[in-house]
């Protein structure tokens, strides 16, 4: 995936588009979702989100109807996507905030909240 820099966003903007991608996850059954706020470690992006499908037709699942709500509600799509058809980890760029789809194995493998959090910048999305 080639790198994108993200362009002048408001910080709140980014965590309210952080918690609407987080709340669409959630309503299809995505589980394990997390944001970890990542503005400080990379000029990439302010939040990245991450999640778990239970199955690859449930990782492009997911994808696809968070790009539609995205598209629909926002008038937002990705800059980039990637994995979707595979439907092992996907990735959908919202210039401010990275989504990560995986499936079980995937996740356990890459570990991307090992990576990137500091015991302070994760949070775990629950339903209100």
């Amino acid at each position: 995936m080639s790198e994108s820099i993200k362009e002048n966003v408001n910080p709140s903007a980014s965590m309210q588009k952080t918690l609407q991608i987080c709340g669409y996850l959630s309503d299809k059954k995505a589980y394990g979702i997390v944001y970890i706020d990542v503005e400080s470690k990379t000029s990439l992006c302010d939040y990245f989100v991450i999640c778990s499908g239970r199955s690859s037709t449930q990782v492009k699942s997911l994808a696809e109807n968070l790009e539609e709500k995205m598209e629909k509600d926002c008038s937002l799509t990705p800059r980039r996507r990637e994995g979707v058809r595979e439907g092992r980890w996907a990735v959908l760029d919202y210039q401010d905030v990275i989504v990560h789809i995986f499936n079980d194995e995937e996740r356990d493998f890459y570990r991307l909240e090992r990576l990137w959090e500091d015991g302070k910048n994760l949070t775990r999305y629950e339903d209100e």
